[in-house]
């Protein structure tokens, strides 16, 4: 019988809602360069600033764009942050020797400052029982890659595609288990991330909009996964901007092709003309 949690990850990942009323392109950029200075920048990574690899280690920087992030950043007076399933010690690493505000980890780490580390925000670790039972499904099949982020614990099966039911499956075998507790399962593309209920990218995102320099700025959000629907969800409380990568989501305001594409877009935002 197939379960539930199986069922919801193929259904959430590959038919992900479509808005037939969602424009085909995004807003020409010289319409925001004059208020880059009222506005707070939101970007997620892998799949929209940064393009997709096999595996979570092989992303890098293009050329470029650490340049137009840094005058982003001034742009805005500091209004930019990465909103990232990924951990801050990993962002940190792909961004080195960079340093951004960000949310991590689907909301489990908050940086609000760059230069005092006693800002940083971090949930508690998962159940050192429940990470070792967790762990054990990447055992299913060579291809699986397991990632322990300490608050969250994530098996990437993009070199194992045809894991994906088996996964998740074992994954709602453990769940019914421990019907009570405090964990969420979220899938991905090609990853079934379980971590602590309670946080989101929204839930971050939300807080990170209430401290200097993002409150009273409006937010421009740009993400690809299915994570990401949390944040588009929020934008038209916040007066916000949501842009879709890949596909067109429901509820944004347009969507990219491409991460090239986003890349392009931001440094056009930089263009004097």
């Amino acid at each position: 019988m197939k379960s539930e949690l199986a069922e919801m990850a193929v259904d959430q990942k590959r038919t992900m809602p479509v808005d037939d009323d969602v424009p085909e392109t995004v807003p020409v950029p010289h319409a925001l360069v004059p208020h880059l200075d009222e506005t707070a920048i939101l970007l997620d990574i892998d799949g929209t600033l940064l393009d997709l690899m096999p595996t979570p280690r092989e992303v890098w920087v293009p050329p470029g764009l650490s340049e137009t992030l840094k005058r982003l950043v001034e742009r805005t007076s500091g209004a930019l942050a990465l909103v990232s399933g990924r951990s801050l010690n990993d962002i940190d690493l792909i961004f080195a020797p960079d340093v951004y505000r960000a949310v991590a980890g689907h909301g489990a780490e908050m940086r609000l400052s760059v230069d005092n580390e006693v800002d940083d925000v971090h949930a508690p670790p998962l159940d050192k029982e429940l990470k070792r039972r967790l762990a054990a499904i990447a055992k299913l099949s060579p291809g699986i890659l397991l990632e322990d982020k300490g608050y969250s614990l994530a098996l990437h099966y993009r070199l194992a595609p045809h894991a994906e039911k088996a996964i998740f499956e074992a994954v709602s075998l453990i769940r019914a288990d421990l019907p009570n507790a405090p964990i969420e399962v979220l899938p991905g593309k090609f990853v079934c991330e379980i971590k602590h209920s309670g946080f989101t990218k929204a839930t971050g995102v939300h807080e990170l909009m209430k401290h200097e320099p993002f409150r009273g700025r409006r937010p421009l959000f740009i993400g690809d996964d299915v994570t990401d629907e949390t944040v588009f969800a929020i934008m038209p409380d916040m007066n916000g901007l949501a842009f879709s990568v890949g596909r067109r989501a429901m509820g944004v305001n347009g969507h990219f092709d491409a991460p090239s594409d986003v890349r392009a877009f931001l440094a056009r935002l930089l263009d004097p003309r």
